[in-house]
Formats: structure tokens, C-alpha cells, sequence
């Protein structure tokens, strides 16, 4: 068991392939509807359901995004850098979406994709 959002989250933005922000909400919530129906989630958790989707995402991109650095600069493997800024891009969006989140969006925006 873990993050109910993770498997989703690995889906619908993909490092290496970008979705449409609507596209990518609709699928989530379609997901949200199949999960309540199973008994995964509960409705009353909806208004919380896409924060745990951004959130689960911006973990996930930080870490994919050290490891492409890690592969380049240890394993001598340049091609994963090409997908930095995609990914990183992701954290970009969403964290202008959160108040909480906005100094880390406008720190990766103006000092990290800023020098790729």
C-alpha cells in the first residue's frame, strides 16, 4: 500500500510525456469517481483528491529530476537531461498554485530551468 495518487500521478504526468492540464484533471477526477465507487476513497475526501494528486506529483518530479542529474553526472548518461526541464516544468505549474508552494516554483523557475 502507499499514496493513493502515486500510480496515478506516474500515468497522467509522465516525465517524459505532457498531457494537457484539462486533459490530465478530467482523467484524475474519473479516477476519483472509480476509486470512491471500489471503496478505495471516500467522497468527502474529494476537495482534498487533486491536492494529494499536485503534491504526490511535485515529490515525484523533484525526485526524478535528481535521479536524471544523478545519471548524467555518475553514470555518464547525458540523454536523461533533455527531460529535466519537463519535468521540472511540472513543479513549476503546479506549485504557482499553492501559496505554500510558490518559493519553491519561483526557486526552480529563476535559478534551476533558468541555467538548463
Amino acid at each position: 500500500e502507499g499514496p493513493v495518487t502515486y500510480d496515478l500521478v506516474s500515468l497522467l504526468r509522465d516525465c517524459y510525456v505532457r498531457w494537457p492540464r484539462e486533459r490530465v484533471e478530467e482523467w484524475a477526477w474519473g479516477y476519483f469517481r472509480l476509486a470512491v465507487q471500489s471503496g478505495v476513497m471516500r467522497e468527502e475526501q474529494e476537495e482534498r483528491f487533486l491536492r494529494w494528486f499536485d503534491l504526490m506529483g511535485v515529490q515525484r518530479h523533484l525526485k526524478a529530476s535528481g535521479i536524471f542529474a544523478r545519471l548524467f553526472h555518475r553514470d555518464n548518461k547525458p540523454g536523461y537531461l533533455a527531460d529535466i526541464p519537463r519535468t521540472l516544468g511540472y513543479v513549476v505549474e503546479v506549485g504557482q498554485g499553492y501559496p505554500e508552494l510558490q518559493p519553491l516554483a519561483t526557486f526552480v523557475e529563476e535559478k534551476v530551468l533558468s541555467v538548463l
